[in-house]
This record gives structure tokens, sequence and C-alpha cells, in this order.
């Protein structure tokens, strides 16, 4: 088969898997009911997949490990509903502290917002990533995960009560105006970042990560090209946090704690370092088993007088836990290692299975 061929075929296939997606997302919109779980799924697995593909940018296709994407996602959500907030909803929102005069009567729109959102963390990644990006390995880490709880004591902080509602948060944050929303948000972002790491920048990426030494002695600036993918991570996660904010429509400084952290590199490594469609797999797979498929475990149940033992509150966790590390013990590079899901790879996936088949009729 030629490559033009293959080209045309490839774009076809992407063609039909996107109205196939579209029809599902148009059949679970109009034909399931509006708390049905699988709604939730997917639109809190969409806002993981962004944020764990942003930090994938910089700790897979990189190669600099950061623990910071809990703080940029806390900027972009204190950012987005700070300026999205219904000005006549601002006096029940600062009823206790009051709000500063500059802000009383601001509004921007939705989409504004979030460009907003991304832009401040972005600026402020720029700012510390002067800094801190002269540190390695493990310092970096330390370093960024101490500017995420940096940023969390801030905005619960007194000195912000005018502006963050200092420890009482933000409420009446606007909600998705519809169920497309956050996947056009979303696929938006992803396709941008994609983009990127197809591009010569992308490839320098790779260059850096594979070996610093050899990509500057190619001509590669190594301080600003990870000052740019510590930037373009940074935005995008605060892009994603401002989609977390109007998914929950309230946020308190310890929404984004370190834990949440943790939670999107577990779906980084289970989806595989390096791979944007791993991520996105891992983070639908890794939510809808621990908010929906894995459900049941929390329940009492009782058979007769009899009560099934270790089914009740609690029990959930342990055994997703306990799933995980299955998949880390067999999947050591995650469930897409550094490859990607695409036609090329499902094509040569079928073609090896084919030739086993006939190979083992022979």
């Amino acid at each position: 088969m030629t490559e033009k061929k293959k080209t045309q075929l490839n774009i076809l296939f992407s063609v039909i898997a996107l109205f196939v997606c579209a029809g599902i997302l148009f059949y679970v919109n109009n034909y399931t009911r509006p708390n049905f779980m699988l709604r939730t799924v997917m639109q809190l697995g969409s806002i993981y997949a962004l944020v764990a593909v942003s930090m994938n940018l910089l700790n897979g296709f990189t190669g600099l490990f950061s623990l910071g994407q809990a703080g940029f996602m806390a900027i972009g959500a204190y950012t987005f509903a700070i300026f999205t907030i219904p000005v006549q909803s601002r006096s029940g929102v600062y009823y206790l502290y009051g709000v500063a005069d500059w802000l009383a009567n601001m509004q921007v729109p939705i989409w504004v917002g979030l460009v907003l959102a991304g832009l401040v963390a972005a600026i402020l990644a720029a700012i510390i990533g002067a800094p801190v990006l002269r540190l390695k390995s493990d310092y970096f880490a330390i370093a960024t995960l101490g500017f995420a709880e940096i940023v969390r004591i801030i905005v619960g902080s007194t000195p912000m009560n005018k502006i963050t509602n200092g420890s009482l948060g933000l409420k009446l944050i606007p909600k998705f105006p519809n169920f497309y929303f956050p996947f056009i948000v979303v696929g938006i972002c992803i396709l941008i970042i994609a983009l990127l790491i197809r591009s010569s920048y992308g490839r320098a990426f790779k260059a850096i990560r594979e070996d610093e030494i050899a990509a500057e002695a190619m001509g590669i600036n190594l301080a600003n090209h990870k000052q740019l993918s510590f930037i373009i991570s940074s935005f995008f996660a605060g892009v994603g946090g401002a989609l977390m904010g109007m998914y929950l429509g309230a946020i308190t400084s310890t929404t984004f704690n370190v834990t949440l952290t943790y939670n999107i590199l577990l779906i980084v490594v289970i989806g595989g370092m390096g791979s944007i469609t791993g991520s996105i797999i891992s983070s639908f797979l890794i939510i809808a088993a621990r908010e929906w498929w894995l459900r049941f475990l929390d329940m009492e149940t009782f058979i007769g007088d009899f009560q099934v033992p270790l089914l009740k509150s609690g029990f959930r966790m342990v055994v997703f836990s306990l799933i995980l590390m299955f998949v880390v013990l067999f999947f050591r590079r995650g469930i897409m290692g550094m490859k990607e899901l695409n036609w090329n790879f499902i094509l040569k996936r079928l073609g090896k299975k084919k030739n086993a088949g006939g190979e083992s009729c022979e």
C-alpha cells in the first residue's frame, strides 16, 4: 500500500471515529438521565485527560519531573471563578469579607475566562520557571510540589479574603453551558498539544528527554525549550483547573491538594509516559473504575441473613489500589508505553494477530 493510500485511509478512519464519538455523546446527552453516572464519568474523565496530557508534555515528552500540576489548576480555577461569577451574585459569595472594589462589577464571558485562566497560570510558570528549571530531577519535583502548596495556602489566606474569599472559597461558578462544552474545549486543547509535539519544538522536547548533552550539541537551547514546555504545560493545566471549577460549581483551597497531583501522575504513569492517547485512555478507565464500576464494593450486601464480608465503605479503594498494582506489575511502561494509538498501530496489531493465526493453522 502506498503512503498516499495510507494517508487517505487514516483520514477516512479518523472521520468515521469522530462521527462515532459524536454519536455516542449525542445519545448520552439525549437518551440518558441527567444523574446517570456515565455522564459524570465522561465529563470528569475529559477534564482529567486534559490535565494528564499537559503533565505528560512536561514529564513524559520533555523529561522534567514536575509535581506542581494541582497548583496551576488552582490558579486557573480561581482566576476563572473570580472573573466569571455573575455580578449580581457576588454579594452572596463574598458575604463575610466583602469584595475588592475593582472586582465588584467585573464579569467576563466563559470563553474569555478560560483563556485568562490559562494565561495567568502560564505567566506564573514563566516567573517561577527561570530559577526552578535550573534544578535537576528530584529537586525540581520538590520545588514544583512546594510551589503548589504555596499557591494553595495563599489563595486561602486572610490577605486574599476580598479576592479569593479566603478559606470560604468561591461558589456560584458558572456551570457548563451544555453537555458538549467540556469535550469541545478539551478536544481543542489536546489537538493543539498533539500538533505541538509533532512540530520541531516537540522533537526538541524529546531530544532533551533522551539526552540533554546531545540535544545541546545539536544546537537546541535547553533553557528556552524547558521553559517553553513548562509554560505550555501550565497554561493547559490552568484551563483544566477552570473546567474543574465549572464542573464542581464551587472551589476552596483544599480542592487542589497534593492528592490531586498524585492522581494525575497516576493517570500519566498508567497510560504511559510519552503517550497522549495513553493518558486519555487511562483517564477515562481510572475515573470509570473509581467512580462507577467499583461502587458496589462500598455497599453492604446480604444474602438472606448472611452479610457478605468485606463489602462496606472503603473497600472500593482497596480493590482499586490492587488493580493499579496489577497493572503496574504487568505493564511496566503503562498501557501504551511511548506509543500512540493511531490507525497504523491498530492495523499493525491486527496484521500480527492474523499472521500468528495463519502460522498456527499450518
